[in-house]
């Protein structure tokens, strides 16, 4: 076998400018664990860093600091662990990722003998992932306060985004706006105070969720509105949806490409029992131009995960034949222990349920044994169960 670690430094210098890009972060890790000389040959990939910004807190905010709090980047990656051959059932981790001594994240760890990601189900032993058993695709990333543990977190803040200001060719300012359980809360880093969202219209609504998409924020509201935010003029414009509905609206951005707008609703408002198994969902995509939403029946090959770690998108295409997750899906994460994802059209054999729309398949069996520090997914063949008797 050849010493891949007497390669000369000038290709070590042509290898590291090839694994720099984002796509290849994890490859970068590997490259490390090659050995001494390819460790300190390859700087750590400053897309698995995780940024902070020390910012202000204020009065009633549940932080260790009461004069200070920090805001946190981090990357989310959803890891597809290697099976069996033959076996029906795919393994999937969805989380954000930290170096060593990271807490409450999946763990990193690399060393010249061995490249894993460590990550802890409660009420099992810790997971240790070899990365190159793993098919690794990045989600993006989302930003969070430190310093709050999980409860606080949930009661306290919902979300937080942030986005860069480009002032004179420069985006050395921020905006930063908070789903506080009181309100919407904005800070400039020009002026490093927090401040309440003005807006007239929407000062007594509960906020459930907030994005940035192409440079600017989105909202959605309890009651099913949906805003868009200037981060320069914080002037507060409404989106109309399509047709609004009684359910939860949930917003999912594909990269800069698209934003989509998922209304989960109960199509018998009126009947006797509450069935969750006949919920269904309208989806839309926004219309930048006329300001409007429109009605959409195809996601393509994208798969939107809704729920815990917020709405993420990722490319059903990037995943084998028979990984158990395909594309033009819906899957929630929060939606109990068990569930199915949705899917467009499907046959339910009763007369009175809509066609189109979106609703459990029940191809695939989607297990959610753990929501913290990341969420855990066993996606099955439902079919293949019900022979086996599982």
């Amino acid at each position: 076998m050849p010493d891949w670690s007497q390669l000369p430094e000038e290709l070590l210098q042509l290898i590291s400018q090839k694994l720099e890009l984002e796509d290849h972060c994890f490859d970068v890790i590997h490259a490390r664990s090659v050995c001494h000389l390819w460790r300190s040959s390859f700087p750590f990939p400053s897309c698995l860093l995780r940024p902070s910004y020390s910012l202000p807190s204020f009065p009633g905010f549940p932080i260790k600091d009461k004069d200070s709090c920090t805001l946190e980047k981090l990357p989310l990656f959803l890891f597809r662990v290697k099976t069996s051959a033959g076996d029906v059932v795919s393994e999937y981790f969805l989380g954000a990722v930290g170096r060593d001594g990271s807490v409450d994240h999946m763990k990193l760890l690399s060393s010249p003998l061995e490249c894993s990601v460590k990550n802890k189900i409660p009420g099992s032993d810790p997971t240790l992932m070899k990365m190159l058993d793993c098919q690794i695709l990045s989600l993006g990333h989302q930003y969070r306060m430190a310093g709050l543990c999980p409860e606080e977190w949930r009661v306290y803040q919902k979300s937080v985004v942030f986005l860069p200001l480009n002032k004179n060719g420069e985006k050395r300012e921020f905006v930063v706006l908070l789903n506080y359980s009181e309100g919407l809360l904005v800070l400039r880093s020009a002026e490093m105070r927090w401040k309440p969202l003005k807006c007239r219209s929407f000062v007594d609504l509960q906020c459930t969720h907030l994005v940035t998409f192409r440079g600017r924020f989105y909202a959605v509201f309890f009651t099913g509105i949906i805003v868009v935010i200037d981060p320069y003029s914080l002037q507060v414009t409404r989106l109309m949806p399509s047709q609004p509905l009684r359910g939860s609206d949930y917003l999912i951005p594909s990269g800069n490409d698209e934003l989509f707008l998922v209304q989960k609703f109960n199509p018998f408002p009126d009947a006797d029992v509450l069935d969750f198994n006949r919920f269904t969902c309208r989806v839309s995509k926004l219309d930048e131009e006329a300001g409007t939403w429109v009605v959409v029946s195809d996601l393509g090959d994208r798969v939107l995960f809704l729920g815990n770690f917020g709405n993420v998108c990722c490319s059903a295409k990037e995943l084998p034949d028979g990984c158990g997750v395909s594309g033009n899906s819906i899957v929630y994460t929060n939606a109990g222990y068990v569930t199915f994802a949705y899917k467009y059209g499907v046959q339910t054999g009763r007369a009175e349920d809509e066609l189109n729309i979106w609703r459990f398949s029940r191809e695939k069996c989607v297990t959610v044994p753990s929501t913290f520090p990341a969420v855990a997914l066993r996606v099955e063949d439902q079919v293949e169960n019900l022979a086996l008797g599982t």
